[in-house]
């Protein structure tokens, strides 16, 4: 009697590579392509249309810009693990406000007062605490409820922004303290404090990203939810721990940021959510989400401060900035849809 032999085909091993179609290499790697066309064309148009004395690429200007896109791009980091999960926070702007509030306020405290400068790392931990709780409530309500994060996180931000207000009304919150100042302002290896904080974050981020399990669920989850719970991965948690972290990367951006200035207004942080968003798409992360790429964000982040302080250096107004910037992330949105497709017919073949 003739034996029949099944043979079952191995899973590949966690750190085996995964074949991306080409379209989304592509993409990955557009967004540096198109910093340094940036870099080239605001330095060139600089020198007919510019009134400054400064080239656009003097090393001061660009290690400015590094440091100015800092708050921003630690949120944006952040974000973009979210969006790969498929999910979104729109409350990161509140979330930041309200955590610089607390930075700034504790410092303020009695008790923080008696303790000198050993009240700054206290300090960084109410704020850092407050940003990282915000974002527990947020993971917590869409793990339980299953809301859409798109609707819990609009809702959260409008109520923290409230609770914003509710702290001290529409005065701003001030508290200058000159070792923080200092601490902000330092450099080292010519870099700021801010670029240190930024480039950290992102090779952390990275890390977990390429490294991690945590990094490979959030992929799998993004790419498709009801096979990652087949698979044992329990999508509930993670969410929750990703919310978490956006919270407390957009406290830690706040931090960074306050250390100087030392005065948030309460409308501070407003907008950053769609900004951090726009980086993350420019940076070719899918909205959907299972596609992302941290520093192709970071790229995305870069980008947008280049356009920002590119188009104010050959004299546009902030209207005329906001509309380009409007106009090439739904360029970008577009291409991603015609590349998603292309993508989809070489997994095929």
């Amino acid at each position: 009697m003739a034996q029949t032999t099944t043979f079952t085909a191995a899973a590949p091993p966690d750190d085996a590579p995964v074949r991306k179609p080409r379209s989304q290499l592509v993409v990955q790697g557009a967004i540096w392509g198109f910093v340094v066309l940036e870099l080239i064309f605001f330095s060139v148009a600089g020198r007919f249309l510019s009134n400054s004395d400064t080239a656009f690429l003097d090393l001061d200007n660009m290690l400015l810009l590094l440091k100015q896109s800092a708050p921003i791009g630690i949120i944006a980091l952040g974000m973009t693990i979210v969006m790969i999960n498929g999910n979104i926070d729109l409350s990161v702007g509140a979330t930041f406000a309200l955590s610089a509030i607390v930075l700034l306020d504790s410092m303020t405290w009695p008790f923080m007062q008696a303790l000198g400068d050993w009240a700054i790392p206290l300090a960084w931990i109410f704020a850092l605490a407050t940003g990282t709780a915000l974002g527990f409530v947020n993971g917590l309500v869409v793990w339980k409820t299953g809301v859409d994060a798109f609707i819990v996180t609009l809702g959260s931000m409008l109520g923290y922004r409230g609770l914003v207000f509710m702290y001290n009304g529409e005065q701003p919150t001030s508290h200058l303290n000159w070792t923080l100042v200092d601490f902000a302002e330092a450099q080292f290896l010519g870099l700021h404090t801010a670029t240190w904080f930024l480039l950290g974050t992102a090779l952390v981020l990275w890390l977990v990203m390429t490294r991690t399990v945590h990094g490979r669920n959030a992929y799998a989850i993004g790419n498709n939810r009801e096979a990652a719970v087949n698979a044992g991965i329990r999508v509930g948690p993670h969410f929750l721990l990703n919310f978490m972290l956006i919270g407390f990367l957009a406290a830690l951006s706040a931090v960074v940021f306050y250390s100087e200035s030392g005065s948030v207004n309460p409308n501070d942080g407003m907008l950053y959510e769609l900004w951090a968003i726009t980086a993350v798409v420019l940076g070719g992360t899918k909205l959907a989400g299972g596609y992302g790429s941290i520093i192709s964000t970071l790229g995305g982040v870069v980008a947008i401060q280049l356009l920002r302080k590119g188009l104010g250096y050959i004299g546009a107004d902030t209207e005329t900035v906001n509309l380009v910037i409007g106009l090439i992330l739904i360029a970008v949105l577009f291409l991603d849809r015609q590349l998603n497709r292309k993508g989809s017919e070489e997994l095929k073949t």
